[in-house]
């Protein structure tokens, strides 16, 4: 079997790397080449994905900082937490540099005898020389002819991202506050350095400046020593209405979105691998063909899932943007009351881990 993937960033490589990993010839188009990646940005990936990751893709346990519990506060309850999933015998959830990840991928793939990289050639027609075609790119003929149909949410928001440097303390423990200006994670990503993500309403004006002195604000347990370069990018939810056209596949952030607040979008793509050579295997074992009927099964498995899924990402979004416009607490000692119940504590920790089973 011989795959086409076209694309340049950590999806594309991650399912590259999938399919190499089961034997499967991979042809690889990056019209980039270069791909800079901010050395601000981070990714959180769940337990059981970290898990996934390293034993079915590449090990990844010297460049990912675990977490062992997770505490979410509001402004408007003050020093009180509104939500805490923690594990005190093992971690919850694990932060990682882009550009890293995104280095030992490339590097890795660079002496994988089943993966070449490729230049497109003119009139070549990829659906007729591939088994399957997998398009993770915004801006190609492939996307504007086939995937241009979506669900798009604009948040009229930034999310602005940086690191701090700080005093070495025992650095395990990820906040997310749900301030006036929008929600602020402290991700550590070791014990003298913590990734920052600040969601900012386009409306507020609030500036590069502004954001050094919000995190100052804002911050209660790091003594800082510098705040990196800050970084900004638009935020909003993207889901297509359709997955595939014949043997052509979207893939990646091409085919979802989501807001950064619960940390979620590299998740759905890792379950969305997962997923994806679950289904070239059973056709394989079976002796099947590997043609759009994967694409077929791959839609008809997952779509229901990442579009309730990402639905919900964005109610709590919702959520909290109503409670900031109003200034009440109302709905935070709600869910804070909820919070304490150990059955819903474990339902939410499960689904953040794992997504939906069913």
């Amino acid at each position: 079997m011989r795959v086409c993937i076209i694309g340049s960033g950590l999806s594309a490589l991650t399912l590259a790397k999938a399919f190499v990993n089961q034997k499967i010839h991979v042809d690889f188009i990056d019209k980039n080449n270069r791909t800079l990646l901010s050395k601000s940005r981070t990714l959180g990936i769940s337990k059981n994905n970290i898990k996934y990751f390293n034993k079915n893709i590449i090990n990844i346990e010297k460049i990912i900082w675990k977490l062992k519990k997770i505490e979410i506060f509001t402004e408007n309850l003050g020093n009180n937490k509104l939500l805490k999933f923690e594990n005190n015998s093992d971690f919850v959830f694990s932060i990682v540099k882009n550009y890293k990840l995104y280095n030992l991928l490339k590097k890795n793939l660079k002496k994988e005898k089943y993966f070449k990289k490729i230049k497109l050639k003119k009139n070549c027609n990829l659906q007729k020389k591939y088994n399957l075609v997998i398009n993770t790119e915004y801006n190609n003929l492939i996307t504007k002819k086939y995937f241009n149909k979506k669900i798009t949410k604009e948040y009229n928001s930034l999310a602005f991202t940086t690191i701090i440097k700080h005093e070495k303390i025992l650095n395990n423990v990820a906040v997310q506050i749900f301030t006036k200006e929008g929600p602020l994670a402290f991700l550590p990503i070791s014990n003298k350095e913590t990734s920052i993500v600040y969601s900012i309403n386009k409306n507020s004006k609030i500036n590069v400046n502004d954001i050094n002195k919000l995190i100052h604000h804002y911050n209660f347990k790091y003594r800082i020593k510098k705040i990196a370069n800050v970084n900004n990018f638009e935020l909003k939810s993207i889901s297509l209405r359709t997955y595939y056209y014949k043997n052509i596949l979207a893939f990646g952030d091409l085919l979802h979105k989501v807001h950064p607040l619960a940390g979620q979008g590299f998740n759905m793509t890792i379950r969305d691998i997962k997923n994806l050579i679950d289904i070239i295997n059973d056709k394989i074992d079976l002796g099947l063909p590997l043609d759009k009927s994967v694409n077929e099964q791959f839609e008809k498995k997952v779509k229901n899932k990442n579009f309730i899924f990402l639905n919900g990402i964005d109610l709590l979004h919702e959520f909290f943007q109503i409670e900031r416009k109003t200034n009440k607490s109302i709905l935070s000692k709600s869910i804070q009351i909820l919070g304490k119940n150990s059955s819903l504590n474990k339902m939410l920790i499960n689904v953040a881990d794992k997504g939906l089973n069913f």
